[in-house]
């Protein structure tokens, strides 16, 4: 059995890194074809030059030079040995380099962390290395991979490299011969537009790049884990279970003014500046055999400085005394160093007291060949834009302008357990790359979420019951994670203000299918049938609120009750609500009617569990007209022949909207 476990969890790891090295279609950016424009350079005898991403100025900057007179070199240029890699991919490679891209850097340094991720980014490495024995199939070129607005597209690259007095001017290694992180950063770069659009940004939107995964901020002070322990214990776990799943985290320090960016701290850290985790663990405190059995362990995260130094200087940094209580074996397999390379562990406790951000990018697993929870994944691309007409606009703004609200998209998905953990991430398309137009600045974005009817299938054009939304801010993509409750719910992604355009990417992560659509059309089309058939001519949406002191079917004298609407020839059915005789349904349906004449049933059963066999027993109904206007009621239940003398035993409280105008619900 344990042999059988083992090679099934080779076949899980093996299937991972085929899924994260083949992540499905991969687009040609801008139509540039890798191979094609490779072969054509090895066929000519030339080395190649990007004319999408010239070797110039408007590569680096959107206006003017700021750095002097720069001169670009290939790596032959450089060094007679240049190479992709040197001993491997770390992140020691990494150096920051003069541009204020620490966000970018930081995640590089997570990502060197990542096999299977790394060669996501970088595929067929073996091939683009430069190749001693057959230097004529070097083309200077090279090609990268990251996942823009949803799609992993390839992005080609010469390999001319910005350098003031024969040095990188950019992200560099160690090695004064490796040109990995260079090149990465030269792709990117031509992503964005150029450099400087890489200059300040968030380290969570270069995660999501690298990976196609979902990032999730954490603040560490709002949320109270500085002053609970029970806090910090439940949030290092999930900490751990993130890294240990093979995703990628960054932290930093606030910087509340502009002053404190990267101001230096007493105990060695920077404000205003990201770092990379590189690892998250239980450390065995104590020497020899005894500390085995003892099973004292100690809550530990390591970090790294993208500028390769200053490092955490207090407790467990590097050559503290600390580390005297841990073995040297325990030392060797978690990997201490006493120099000045820009990593360092600290404990979690110390981790929380002195960050203020953690950024957490999960690689949401779809396979179901996993050990691991598989997530249903649904994507959704879509537009804010204006129109005159309010039934077709699109750009109404948050619920702030409440005439506008739901003239935003709308999408409807389903919770089908009694209760599911969702995710949900909104992605606008990211402007940075239209700072030369004048364009560059993200949208304030953010989304709510607002529990429905059980059968809507038309647009809200009322609000209904809010349980749930995001912050609105001006970044690339807002996070939430939220439990729901069975049943019908409606997302409405909108900018802050109203009247602003722009793509997104809704994606939405939950256990089982969420049957997750648009919602496009107002009211039911009319159609060829309509004639024969009839047009809806009423709407009504009826809300069975509550029930009470229904009769108990159980042993011991509670029920399992459940409501069903039905309303000229359509139906919609509540959950099952477990061992109660007063059930609070919050069950909402929506109907529309041909014929106002016809009287809406809405009638209480419940389940019966004799014997491991399921079966139905009517509790009681009442019978209701549906006139235009609104009403709230709590009615006897009473047997199917609706006497008044045959009342059973319980009440129900239901609410009723009828209006004759078919987008006033």
């Amino acid at each position: 059995a344990y042999s059988c476990l083992c090679a099934y969890t080779h076949f899980e790891s093996c299937i991972f890194r085929v899924l994260c090295i083949f992540p499905g279609m991969v687009v040609p950016y801008e139509g540039q074809s890798y191979s094609v424009l490779r072969r054509q350079c090895q066929q000519n005898g030339r080395l190649f030059e990007d004319p999408l991403f010239p070797a110039a100025d408007q590569s680096l900057f959107y206006q003017s030079n700021r750095i002097g007179r720069v001169t670009w070199k290939r790596p032959k240029e450089l060094c007679s040995d240049p190479h992709l890699f040197v001993d491997g991919i770390s992140a020691h490679d990494l150096h920051q380099g003069q541009l204020g891209n620490c966000w970018f850097v930081a995640a590089c340094s997570s990502l060197a962390s990542r096999e299977a991720l790394w060669q996501k980014v970088i595929p067929d490495w073996k091939d683009q290395e430069w190749d001693k024995e057959k230097p004529e199939s070097y083309a200077g070129i090279f090609h990268f991979r990251f996942c823009w607005f949803g799609e992993f597209v390839d992005v080609v690259i010469d390999d001319r490299l910005p350098t003031v007095n024969g040095e990188l001017v950019y992200c560099h290694s160690n090695d004064s011969n490796e040109f990995w992180s260079a090149l990465v950063e030269k792709a990117y770069a031509k992503l964005y537009g150029c450099y400087e659009a890489l200059d300040g940004g968030n380290t969570a939107d270069a995660l999501v790049d690298f990976t196609g995964g979902v990032s999730e901020p954490l603040s560490l002070i709002e949320n109270g884990y500085k002053d609970d322990e029970e806090k910090r214990n439940e949030l290092f776990e999930r900490v751990l279970k993130v890294h240990n799943r093979g995703g990628l985290i960054s932290c930093s320090i606030r910087a509340t003014s502009e002053a404190d960016m990267e101001a230096r701290l007493a105990c060695g850290l920077v404000k205003g500046h990201a770092y990379a985790v590189t690892d998250v663990r239980r450390v065995r405190l104590g020497h020899g055999l005894l500390a085995y059995f003892k099973s004292d362990k100690l809550n530990m995260i390591r970090m790294r400085n993208p500028w390769g130094q200053r490092e955490w200087n207090g407790p467990w940094s590097d050559s503290s005394e600390e580390w005297q209580k841990v073995s040297e074996r325990e030392r060797e397999n978690i990997g201490v160093t006493v120099q000045d390379d820009g990593e360092f562990w600290m404990t979690f406790d110390d981790f929380i007291a002195n960050f203020t951000d953690l950024i957490l990018c999960r690689l949401i697993n779809t396979s179901y060949l996993s050990f691991h929870k598989t997530w249903e994944e649904a994507v959704m691309r879509g537009a804010w834009r204006r129109n005159d007409n309010p039934l077709l606009s699109r750009a109404g703004g948050c619920t702030n302008n409440r005439q506008t609200f739901l003239q935003n998209p709308q999408y409807v998905f389903d919770v089908k357990k009694p209760e599911d953990e969702a995710l949900i991430c909104l992605q606008q398309r990211d402007r940075r790359a239209t700072l030369r137009d004048g364009r560059g600045e993200n949208l304030a974005i953010g989304f709510e979420i607002h529990r429905v009817e059980l059968n809507r299938t038309y647009r809200m054009h009322v609000t209904q019951q809010k349980v749930g939304g995001s912050i609105y801010i001006n970044s690339r993509c807002v996070f939430l994670r939220i439990d729901l409750k069975e049943g019908r719910y409606v997302i409405i992604p909108t900018t802050f203000d109203p009247y602003l355009e722009g793509d997104f990417l809704l994606r939405i992560f939950t256990d089982v299918p969420s049957s997750c659509s648009e919602l496009t059309l107002d009211e039911p089309p009319q159609t060829c049938w309509t004639g024969l058939c009839g047009y809806p001519s009423l709407v009504t949406q009826v809300h069975v609120m509550r029930a009470d002191g229904l009769a108990g079917h159980d042993s011991d004298g509670a029920s399992d009750p459940y409501v069903i609407i039905r309303c000229e020839g359509d139906k919609v059915r509540s959950p099952v609500y477990k061992d109660t005789r007063s059930p609070v349904f919050n069950t909402k349906g929506l109907f529309y009617r041909k014929s106002g004449n016809k009287a809406i049933t809405i009638e209480v059963c419940v389940c019966i569990y004799n014997h491991n066999v399921l079966s139905d027993s009517f509790l009681g109904q009442v019978t209701l007209a549906a006139e235009p206007g609104e009403i709230q009621q709590t009615l006897h239940l009473r047997d199917k022949g609706n006497r008044r003398d045959n009342d059973l035993p319980g009440t129900i409280t239901v609410a009723m909207v009828t209006s004759r105008e078919l987008t006033n619900i």
